[in-house]
């Protein structure tokens, strides 16, 4: 068999995977959509409210505090995963939490990874509201909270795109939830803890072509509503 014939039946099973609604595909990508959907909504809530916080407020250490956050936005997720592992682990610090090999773990191990991204773009996209705007509100009347709202809402493309990202760096990751969550599957293949993404490193290294595709083309076709949904908001607005 050829090169090309081989890619041709492995994509054509994978289509048919889809298609079909094969229960391991399904099963894979709802905990996927489940992990990733949790930590970005959490850290969407965490990280605009601190973003607004760090950019409106004088405080001792803000510079730190900033660096740090650009620091955290280049964090090597095994390296997340591994702090995840260890506190979590039955003999952790977090041990009686039971959380050790649960997608409860990968949720936060993608909330770790996302966080910094999220926070740090949306810093810069509030500190890019010009000065003139704020003091021109400020001279008309407003309040400061009606300035903070003013600046999130001429800011809005910019927080938007800071959510693109943690979300992309979530749905990516392959290294933290793995050791995280333990890539388990139950018998008869429904997923616990194996995602899109840990099923493509599998499934290719098991000599599965087919399911890794269409693994593949699921994550992609996620990405791309996903992005597809967020330029439609901005045109929108």
């Amino acid at each position: 068999m050829s090169s090309v014939e081989f890619l041709y039946e492995g994509l054509a099973r994978a289509v048919e995977m889809i298609l079909t609604l094969d229960p391991y595909v399904i099963s894979v990508t709802k905990v996927q959509l489940k992990v990733t959907g949790s930590a970005v909504l959490l850290s969407v809530l965490f990280s605009i409210p601190l973003a607004a916080l760090i950019s409106f407020k004088e405080f001792l250490g803000k510079r730190i505090l900033i660096i740090l956050i650009d620091t955290c936005m280049g964090l090597p997720p095994v390296v997340v995963g591994l702090v995840v592992f260890i506190f979590f682990i039955s003999s952790g610090p977090l041990g009686f939490l039971n959380l050790f090999y649960t997608p409860a773990a990968m949720v936060i191990a993608q909330f770790i990874l996302a966080t910094p991204i999220i926070t740090g773009v949306t810093i810069a996209a509030l500190s890019a509201v010009g000065k003139p705007i704020r003091d021109t509100a400020i001279s008309l009347g407003a309040t400061r909270s009606d300035v903070v709202w003013l600046v999130i809402r001429e800011a809005k493309f910019g927080i938007l795109t800071a959510m693109l990202a943690g979300f992309g760096r979530a749905i990516a990751e392959v290294g933290a939830i793995l050791i995280a969550g333990g890539n388990i599957v139950y018998w008869g293949g429904e997923s616990y803890t194996r995602t899109l993404s840990t099923a493509i490193v599998v499934e290719a290294d098991r000599g599965d072509i087919a399911a890794a595709i269409a693994f593949g083309i699921i994550l992609l076709a996620i990405a791309f509503s996903v992005n597809l949904c967020l330029n439609l908001l901005k045109r929108r607005a």
